[in-house]
This record gives structure tokens, C-alpha cells and sequence, in this order.
């Protein structure tokens, strides 16, 4: 993920999804905490699956593959509004905590991540480039997901769903609706929505595979819309244990191949804390802002995160600099406003950077706090 988009990724990471049709035999009734207990203590480890994402976040639609050559370059925040606007579609295997493959697919390029024991692999067939790593023993802090779904620029519902899920607290409404089909799978139709008007946010819906508890498809609403603006779930999976030969790679001839080394924490504390795969998100957020130079103001569904002058420049050149996004992106009190249906975005004027899913006037306020 680009450090430049950063801002961008923590406030729209976690909103995706898509309601599918409703489900024919009805499943065991259940209340809200009897599907959120089922969501916290599944136990699927091996899967297979395509999952398919769709955005209408209001973004202009960037270049990508099938309209240009290839997609937006890596390094750039365009590259990250490209993944969150239009449609995309990705295959995933996963065996236990180690072996993972995920394959996000253009119509005329690949990027596939791909982790079988400690090495891990990363090749774009854009430019036939491929960068490798060795993970350390210890890798908690390094693969926080617990279900080894999350992929750069399409997250799975798995991941997504744990997010949303931190946010249930007193200011949230949780409901179970009509059962839904997800890939040909009955699961629950869990429905979060937030009791604030402080948010863009107006309901999430998690289907909740009725067998295993699995997470399969998650959708955001904004408030007052009456269909999504950001989806994504499985349309094919499979709980068969993926053939064992998707997770060895090979650079394919020719490749540019570049080592990446891993940050080295053998001089932490021992008792340094380290987010467990469970952790809510703001739990963490004193170490988020430590480590990323970043301020945080509010909390649950009003979080507004935020960069330091210093350390800001240059994302915000970078989203800038793309001319769709600079064309978006319209003069406001302080600064210039990119704004989307589910989470804005403000740049000011001396270089710092605000996202939320929050009116603009809770990034000004934020940005006048944080000076």
C-alpha cells in the first residue's frame, strides 16, 4: 500500500460489501448476539473463493486496465482510488496461517500476493517485476488477520466485517434481516446501523455464512441512499482445501526481481505491545498514531484520522496530482475537499491531510484542533 494513500485507506478500508438475493430454506432463527458469537468463534482456515468488488463512492473513474495499457503505477495514490472506484474482481486460496494466494485481475494485468511459510511474493505482470521477503518467526504484527483473507485494494469480508464489527457499542443498532445466498451458501443477514447522524454512514449489512460463521459478502449504505455505494463478497467458494501447488512461486523468465527487507524487531521489549488478531481498531490507535505520525480525533463511527504537517507533503502532492482527482477535489475553508459518498477527504492548505466517514465539517474542526 502507498504511504501517500494512507490517509485515504484507513478511512475507506473498512467499507465494502454486496446483499444478495434471499435465501430459499430459512436458517435457525437467531438474535443479533447469537450471530455475532457465531462471527467471533468460526474456525475456517482453509477456503477458496472469488470474491468481486464494486464501487460507486461518487470517485472520478481513473484510468485501468481494458481502457489503458495497465493500471495506475503502484507508487501512486491514484493507483489506490483506482482499486476503490468501478469494479474488480480477485481469486483467493488460503490453507491455515502460512499458505495464502490471492490474484487480483485486470483485463490485461495480474497482481498476485502470494505466502507459503515464511517467504512471500508480490509480482504485477503489468512490468514482470516480483518482490520478496522472508518473514520473521514472529509475524503477529505483520499478518494481523486472523483468516489470512485481506489483500491490498480488495479487502476480503472477513476483515472488513471485523472492522465494522468494533464499532458496535451502545451509539449502534444491531438487527438480524430476512436470511440471504451468498455463493450458492445460506448465511445470516446481520444489520449494523449507527444511532449518530455524525456519520455518512447509514446501515452495513454482513452476511454470515449459516454454517460456519464466516463473513461472506458485507455492504455499506450511505445515509440516506437506498442502495449500496461500496461492495464486495464472494460469488464462488469453497471450503475443499485448495491444491497445495497454488502456493509455490516461481519469478516467471525474465522477471525484475527485487529482495524487500522485513523491519527488524528484535530490539522491541519483550512485553512491546502487539495487536492480536482480534483487536479493536481503536485499541490501537495510540500505536497507529506513534508510529504513522498521525492524529485521531473521535472515536467509533466519527473517527477522523489525520497526517502531521511534516510528515503529509507528500501524500498530499501525490493526490493531488493526478488531474481527475485535483479536479474533484474543490475549494473549501481551509484547504480543498475530495469528496465520496461514504468518506471524505481534506487537504489544507499548509499540506496536512483529514479523512473520515464524516460531514466536512468534522475535518475542518479536526484540522483547527490539530494545529
Amino acid at each position: 500500500m502507498p504511504a501517500a494513500a494512507a490517509p485515504v485507506v484507513i478511512a475507506v478500508g473498512a467499507l465494502t460489501g454486496s446483499l444478495p438475493a434471499s435465501a430459499g430454506d430459512p436458517l435457525p432463527a437467531k438474535t443479533p448476539a447469537q450471530v455475532l458469537e457465531l462471527v467471533g468463534t468460526h474456525q475456517v482456515h482453509s477456503f477458496s473463493g472469488t470474491l468481486e468488488q464494486v464501487s460507486e463512492l461518487g470517485l472520478p473513474e481513473l484510468p485501468a486496465a481494458g481502457k489503458t495499457s495497465a493500471p495506475a503505477s503502484a507508487g501512486s495514490a491514484a493507483a489506490v482510488i483506482e482499486l476503490l472506484s468501478g469494479r474488480h474482481s480477485a481469486r483467493i486460496y488460503v490453507d491455515g496461517k502460512d499458505n495464502a494466494r490471492v490474484q487480483v485481475v485486470d483485463q490485461l494485468a495480474e497482481r498476485d500476493v502470494v505466502r507459503h511459510g515464511n517467504d512471500v511474493w508480490f509480482y504485477s505482470s503489468k512490468d514482470n517485476t516480483a518482490e520478496h521477503l522472508t518473514l520473521p518467526a514472529k509475524t503477529q504484527d505483520l499478518m494481523p488477520s486472523r483468516d489470512m483473507q485481506g489483500t491490498p485494494g480488495v479487502p476480503a469480508p472477513g476483515d472488513l466485517a471485523q472492522q465494522l464489527l468494533s464499532k458496535v457499542d451502545p451509539t449502534t443498532a444491531v438487527t438480524v434481516g430476512p436470511d440471504v445466498v451468498v455463493a450458492g451458501r445460506s448465511a445470516y443477514n446481520l444489520v449494523i446501523e449507527p444511532r449518530t447522524d455524525a456519520t455518512l454512514v447509514g446501515k452495513v449489512a454482513i452476511a454470515v455464512d449459516g454454517q460456519t460463521g464466516m463473513p461472506l459478502s458485507v455492504q455499506v449504505t450511505a445515509r440516506g441512499a437506498d442502495k449500496p455505494a461500496f461492495r464486495s463478497g464472494f460469488t464462488a467458494f469453497s471450503l475443499d482445501t485448495p491444491d497445495q501447488s497454488l502456493f509455490s512461486f516461481t519469478p516467471p523468465p525474465g522477471s525484475t526481481v527485487k529482495d524487500v527487507p522485513v523491519p527488524d524487531k528484535s530490539h522491541e521489549p519483550a512485553d512491546a505491545p502487539h495487536p492480536g488478531p482480534m483487536a479493536n481498531p481503536d485499541q490501537l490507535l495510540p500505536q497507529l498514531e506513534a508510529k504513522a505520525h498521525l492524529s485521531v480525533a473521535g472515536t467509533g463511527w466519527e473517527t477522523v484520522v489525520g497526517t502531521a504537517a511534516g510528515a503529509s507533503g507528500s501524500a498530499a502532492a501525490s493526490l493531488l496530482a493526478d488531474p481527475l482527482l485535483a479536479q474533484a477535489a474543490v475549494p473549501v475553508p481551509g484547504g480543498r475537499l475530495l469528496s465520496t459518498a461514504l468518506v471524505n477527504v481534506l487537504v489544507t492548505d499548509d499540506g496536512r491531510m483529514f479523512a473520515g466517514m464524516v460531514p466536512p465539517e468534522a475535518l475542518q474542526a479536526a484540522a483547527a484542533a490539530a494545529r
